[in-house]
């Protein structure tokens, strides 16, 4: 008899987890799919917005490098310097009013020349070794390497997000069999996309997109229309927003294509009982929700597909 206490407690609580996900798979486009590689992994998420008249510098932007002011002769220079003139001048003084070469040359002459020549030498040395000054844009660039050209101003290197590499990186190489991919133009058809799904959702048909949809992906969300319709209830999204759309990541395996899209959207989104019209899941109040869609398609020109839909 005990043993069949727990056995009911572990069917409760699967049958109740199953009721909760159902529930939240029947509002909107729910999510799943396929990512190809990328299934288990979360998607790499954009970086943030900067704002539009930052009051300080960003530490992601290039700073100009201070550069040392030229140094001015210090203290015991300008000793040196007076010692050599003084020296100079004793010898000087010496040879015209103590009766020059004839009247012969005594100690204090020749400790004089010594010094005065010693010192003189000194400071042409310390002038000849003295950096250069260095002139505000010389310097590397923003990149890291050398500018020639002066235009990189001095700037220290900026670090290039491993996200965003793999990203390019997989733009480039879709690049290369479809030259017309740009990522800023997909994003906008990836909008299109969002708002048309979203639309079939409530109309409980898919059928619609179906040349838009992955066969997998067109099963799951007719599936889930199906059970939208058996319960008759009906999604609604309503005033979608779409504040930001971003292809995040992009690469290629076995002969497809693989583009994500980050959504950053603000919706209205519930599910009203037929009969009555009452709300049973969701709010009439905005939301603001993160996506990843994810689409796909054999490498080349060819059409993509929605494949996948994450939750941030």
């Amino acid at each position: 008899m005990r043993s069949r206490v727990p056995l009911t407690l572990i069917v409760l609580a699967l049958v109740s987890w199953l009721l909760i996900d159902a529930g939240a798979v029947w509002a909107r486009a729910g999510g799943g799919g396929s990512r190809g590689s990328r299934s288990y992994s979360a998607p790499a998420r954009p970086p943030p917005v900067a704002p539009a008249n930052p009051a300080t510098p960003s530490r992601g932007i290039a700073q100009p490098t201070p550069q040392p002011a030229p140094q001015r002769p210090g203290f015991f220079g300008s000793l040196m310097g007076g010692i050599a003139g003084f020296a100079l001048g004793g010898l000087l003084g010496s040879l015209l009013f103590g009766g020059g070469f004839g009247g012969g040359i005594g100690l204090l002459e020749i400790l004089l020349v010594v010094v005065g020549v010693f010192l003189l030498m000194r400071m042409i040395r310390g002038r000849q070794s003295a950096p250069e000054p260095a002139y505000a844009g010389a310097g590397a660039s923003a990149y890291g390497a050398s500018d020639p050209g002066g235009s990189g101003g001095g700037a220290v290197a900026v670090a290039i997000p491993p996200e965003a590499a793999d990203r390019d990186r997989g733009i480039e190489h879709i690049q290369q069999m479809d030259r017309g991919f740009e990522p800023d133009a997909f994003a906008g058809w990836a909008r299109t996309a969002f708002t048309d799904v979203q639309a079939a959702i409530s109309r409980r048909d898919m059928s619609a997109l179906a040349d838009r949809l992955t066969p997998q992906e067109y099963a799951r969300l007719q599936a889930q229309c199906d059970r939208l319709r058996g319960a008759r209830q009906t999604n609604r999204v309503e005033q979608i927003r779409i504040d930001r759309a971003e292809v995040t990541e992009a690469w290629q395996e076995s002969g497809q294509d693989w583009v994500t899209v980050y959504f950053a959207v603000s919706l209205v989104d519930y599910t009203v009982d037929d009969a009555s019209g009452n709300v049973v899941d969701g709010s009439r109040t905005r939301q603001d929700i993160e996506e990843y869609w994810t689409f796909t398609r054999p490498v080349g020109a060819n059409p993509w597909r929605l494949s996948a839909i994450q939750t941030a």
